[in-house]
């Protein structure tokens, strides 16, 4: 479909900048932006390529000033990055999707309950007693254990597991082989160094409106519920162990671990591969840098830290500026002991 920048401006309740007749199909980066595209500035390192962009139109905050003549058809808007959003949400609503119905290569038990236009691909599995809300899409290949419970307008794309007795909610998205319920690490050494498995008898429970990337594992707890609440983001490559809590609106980029029976508050950002300790609680609002480890409560809510162990931010960065500065501190200590011996020497001899 083609849209013109009045159209989008209107849709946006932005302002035109240039051409309102000026017409798109598509989107685009800016950095690499084509005729008949889209495109949007957000950073402000990437405001170069504005100038240069071939994009026909481009989304910038209203505050934006150029600097130099821009050949792009501009639409002024509050936050470029969230116009963008809801843009790409309209796209995405009207992209192809598969015609609702039970594949006749599913599997289905006899005393599973299906909701009004469900969609199961070729070779998904639904188990006994399980449950499928309304408008959900279970792809090929997924599958829904017994008793397990899976809510309305929920996504289950290719290869997603959800283990029995496990509960998603509505309007989620687990993506492409994300596991949900798997055994959690639970082991008890014997006196002969082997190791005895502790049976994982709980579930997980997922609330609303949770997003979960490919590849993500979230364990069954070992009694109770490991509780995802409703309106968390999981990124990729993810790991929450056995009885883990994570509260509302948190989100988590790639490669995070968090340990068993740790509790992490609400709108809380961890970015790529933190790691979180077991049997902690992590305080409402904190933002952890990447690659920062935890290794014990945090309880003052809305800190930043990073580093291991995690620190305030500004106190990380002059301990990093410190150890890069080690080389030549190692240098200027071995000359002054050099010095000092030299004096010592000088003094026996007075």
């Amino acid at each position: 479909m083609e849209f013109t920048a009045k159209q989008i401006a209107d849709f946006l309740k932005g302002i035109v900048v240039g051409d309102p007749n000026a017409t798109v199909h598509d989107a685009s980066k800016i950095e690499n932006g084509e005729p008949g595209t889209i495109s949007f500035l957000s950073n402000p390192k990437y405001e170069p390529f504005l100038y240069t962009t071939k994009a026909s139109v481009v989304l910038v905050d209203d505050s934006f000033q150029p600097s130099k003549p821009i050949k792009a058809t501009l639409i002024k808007v509050p936050s470029s990055y969230k116009a963008l959003s809801q843009l790409l949400n309209l796209v995405q609503m009207n992209m192809p999707k598969p015609t609702p119905g039970i594949d006749s290569l599913a599997f289905v038990a006899p005393t599973a309950t299906i909701g009004k236009n469900v969609y199961i691909g070729p070779h998904a599995f639904v188990g006994e007693h399980a449950t499928i809300g309304d408008d959900t899409f279970i792809y090929p290949h997924a599958t829904v254990g017994h008793h397990a419970r899976i809510g309305q307008e929920t996504i289950l794309y290719a290869g997603v597991h959800v283990y029995d007795h496990c509960q998603v909610g509505n309007h989620c998205i687990l993506h492409a082989g994300c596991v949900i319920g798997a055994d959690g690490f639970g082991f008890v050494p014997e006196k002969d160094g082997t190791w005895s498995k502790l049976p994982q008898i709980g579930n997980v429970c997922i609330e609303d409106n949770v997003e979960i990337g490919a590849n993500a594992t979230i364990d069954r707890s070992t009694m109770g519920s490991t509780l995802i609440h409703s309106g968390v983001k999981i990124d990729n490559l993810v790991h929450l162990a056995h009885n883990v809590e994570i509260g509302r609106n948190t989100a988590m980029a790639a490669q995070c671990g968090v340990a068993g029976s740790t509790k992490i508050g609400e709108n809380c950002i961890l970015a790529g591969q933190v790691g979180v300790t077991g049997h902690i609680q992590i305080a409402d609002h904190t933002t952890l840098g990447a690659q920062a480890g935890v290794p014990g409560t945090i309880k003052k809510s809305g800190q930043t830290l990073m580093g291991y162990p995690a620190t305030d931010v500004y106190k990380w960065r002059k301990m990093i500026a410190v150890e890069h500065m080690l080389p030549e501190l190692y240098k200027e200590i071995g000359a002054l002991r050099k010095e000092l011996d030299n004096l010592k020497k000088e003094l026996k001899k007075d």
